[in-house]
């Protein structure tokens, strides 16, 4: 029965992972090259959608979509069913928000093992501007394989995607189960209309990049830089969140936060509801 259940979890992940990357990639593209652009390359995030849109077309918007829609079935996949087996771990009894927000953390940690790579290949295909020696997604993942390995090259900024996954994601659960246990209450655990879904799946997305959004401005400088960092993870971090406020102040470690979160509404919105609608089909199918 836990097997068939995390199936489930397994399959609505995907869909829901899906539904997110379809609608949220565009604003991501933008918030990706608010935080890697060279200073003074663009004013702000709608200076950079404009000029991505007349120097390379509307499609630029989408570039880097392949790695994470190949790749979110993995992720969104592992996600939901690291969260449904840690919430069973936690306890057999409906948990609290705190032990909520521990599940998350959990899911975050065991997520990011896929979400390094996939992360990694998309900020490196966003941060290209549309010249004649832009790579593809091939190139690119087989120059980072061949120069660099697995750990150095595919897997490059897993440490600093773990500590931004934890708090991430503690932040993201937590706040769509208090959302949604709220119109729980008015309306009934069964009966949520899909806009409470949506509400409750913007209010973790909204929680997820607040929680984390200095460490995400970190990873993606990492993941595109020529060569890997040195040093452990604590320094390499550290070293980087310094570089940051060097170079930017303090309000550098927000660079891209607006489009962040403008995304996060309709992003976050269309997984959850995608993942609930999906697992409650699923549940009357199998009875699991």
């Amino acid at each position: 029965m836990s097997t068939l259940r995390t199936i489930n979890e397994l399959i609505a992940g995907s869909v829901g992972g899906a539904a997110q990357v379809l609608v949220g990639q565009p604003l991501d593209t933008v918030k990706t090259r608010a935080q890697i652009a060279p200073k003074g390359m663009f004013k702000g995030p709608m200076d950079i959608l404009m000029q991505t849109i007349r120097k390379e077309g509307f499609f630029a918007l989408y570039k880097g979509m392949a790695s994470p829609l190949l790749g979110v079935a993995g992720v969104n996949s592992l996600l939901f069913a690291a969260y449904g087996a840690s919430k069973r771990i936690i306890s057999p009894f409906p948990l609290s928000l705190p032990e909520i927000a521990l599940a998350g953390s959990m899911a975050g940690a065991v997520n990011a093992v896929l979400a390094s790579p996939v992360e990694m290949f998309k900020v490196r295909m966003q941060g290209q501007y549309g010249a004649e020696s832009d790579k593809r997604l091939r190139v690119i993942a087989r120059e980072m394989w061949l120069e660099w390995g697995f750990r150095k090259g595919v897997m490059r900024g897993y440490w600093v995607t773990v500590a931004k996954e934890i708090p991430a994601y503690a932040g993201f659960y937590s706040a769509y189960e208090f959302s949604k246990r709220k119109f729980a209450a008015k309306y009934g655990e069964q009966n949520i209309p899909v806009w409470a879904l949506l509400a409750s799946g913007s209010t973790g997305g909204l929680a997820y990049w607040l929680a984390c959004y200095p460490l995400d401005v970190v990873k993606s400088r990492i993941q595109l830089r020529e060569t890997p960092p040195t040093g452990t993870p604590v320094q390499y971090i550290a070293r980087e969140l310094g570089a940051v406020v060097a170079e930017g102040g303090l309000a550098g470690l927000f660079r891209g936060l607006t489009p962040s979160l403008l995304r996060s509404i309709p992003a976050a919105a269309s997984t959850f509801a995608a993942y609930e609608l999906t697992r409650e089909w699923l549940v009357k199918t199998t009875g699991i």
